[in-house]
């Protein structure tokens, strides 16, 4: 093996896909025990690795060298051979850096409130310091020695910081519905930072959003340390635009895209068609609420009422809104439930198919609250509001349904870059 990542648990890892995309070169992923770290390091039949959790402090000692920013950080992530020597470096710190930077946020005389006090905290922490922050503080749930305060704590005595950063994996995938602390706390937040990147917009990044304050994921991080690692491996310099286009691809490929709008305005057809068009799996939610129910949906409202069928609505959508890279075709009620939004947005872009009310068909027996024109309208005049306020971009579908198909695959593929 000549590259690579050494870990215990690797079957989440971006690693691969993102080193392919860099560099000509071919990456293994390694996961392995950790009394087999010590002997893989010791053969070092390898160029360049590679450490993720939990061995960036354990594979120290078999270092003849450490970088000045790993030996302050305490852990190594990138692991370099020449000439038998194994050269350590931690560029997960260059990588926080660039997300820092490439969203404008300069961190120099400001408070910082780190989340989670594990090893990328430790980065976190040691990137702010360099880059100026005033004072970093580590919110801990057993916050214990100096700078370490109780979520407790920051709430209630520095409601004033600058900066938030989270390295907990609160909010990671599958438990994409939790958030580690309320923003509203925070009143002055500049920037707010979360390291994770499944989902795409945790509840904490979507709450900095709706506060209007600037955020970005963990996937430009994880760009930006591969190219500073595939660096080291090569020892050649690449451009930064390579972090560029490397990121807009994942998002792309990582980002889901979700079609919500009124009965009838033709979400499945245009899912159907983007699925095909986009190579993806397309779920149609309503298909899969009559299946995981064992009837039809117009059967679920005559037996447990419209309150029964948003349960199930919800259900589904848990089981769906953590993958990435679908289309997904949803109901026109789904809107109607703010927990839906949130789950939808969490790797979903949304757009509203726009179509005129007078398009759309009433009286539709497979539509159990479609039942006359009259209602028809009441509902599109109650849901209109729901829908422009969920959607990410809008798309009128009064004409052909193949011209809107290419407007929304535009669209989204721009918003993705």
């Amino acid at each position: 093996m000549r590259y690579g990542l050494i870990g215990e648990k690797l079957g989440h890892s971006f690693s691969k896909v993102i080193h392919e995309k860099l560099c000509a070169y071919e990456y293994e992923l390694l996961p392995m025990p950790p009394e087999a770290v010590g002997p893989f390091l010791t053969r070092r039949e390898f160029s360049g690795i590679n450490v993720t959790i939990p061995y960036k402090e354990t594979v120290l000692p078999y270092l003849s060298y450490i970088d000045p920013v790993a030996r302050e950080i305490g852990a190594v992530n990138t692991i370099v051979q020449r000439d038998g020597l194994l050269y350590g470096y931690n560029t997960d710190a260059a990588g926080l850096t660039d997300l820092l930077q490439s969203n404008g946020f300069d961190p120099r005389g400001r408070t910082a409130l780190v989340l989670g006090s594990g090893g990328t905290s430790k980065t976190a922490c040691a990137v702010l310091r360099r880059l100026g922050a005033e004072k970093v503080l580590v919110v801990s749930r057993r916050p214990h020695g100096e700078n370490q305060i109780s979520y407790e704590q920051a709430i209630s005595n520095y409601g004033d910081a600058q900066c938030l950063i989270n390295t907990t994996p609160v909010g990671m995938y599958p438990q994409i519905e939790l958030s580690p602390l309320d923003l509203a706390a925070f009143p002055r937040l500049a920037f707010v930072a979360d390291v994770i990147y499944n989902p795409l917009r945790t509840p904490l990044l979507q709450q900095a959003a709706e506060l209007r304050i600037p955020n970005a994921n963990g996937l430009r991080m994880l760009v930006a340390q591969a190219r500073a690692a595939a660096e080291r491996f090569l020892d050649v310099r690449i451009p930064p635009s390579e972090t560029e286009r490397v990121l807009k691809a994942l998002n792309l490929e990582m980002r889901s895209l979700a079609l919500i709008g009124m009965p009838s305005c033709g979400k499945t057809t245009l899912g159907k068609m983007l699925a095909q068009r986009l190579g993806r799996e397309l779920v149609d939610l309503d298909e899969k609420i009559a299946r995981d129910a064992g009837c039809s949906i117009p059967k679920i409202f005559a037996r447990e009422g419209e309150t029964g069928f948003r349960a199930r609505e919800t259900q589904a959508l848990r089981q769906v809104a953590g993958r990435q890279g679908l289309v997904i075709a949803t109901g026109g009620g789904i809107v109607k439930r703010p927990d839906n939004v949130r789950l939808l947005r969490a790797n979903a872009l949304l757009c509203f198919v726009e179509r005129d009310v007078r398009l759309l068909q009433a009286e539709d027996p497979s539509r159990p609250l479609s039942t006359s024109r009259e209602a028809l309208r009441r509902m599109y005049e109650e849901r209109l509001p729901l829908y422009r306020a969920a959607a990410d971009f809008t798309a009128h579908n009064d004409g052909r349904t193949e011209d809107a198909a290419r407007t929304i695959e535009t669209t989204f593929k721009e918003m993705c870059r």
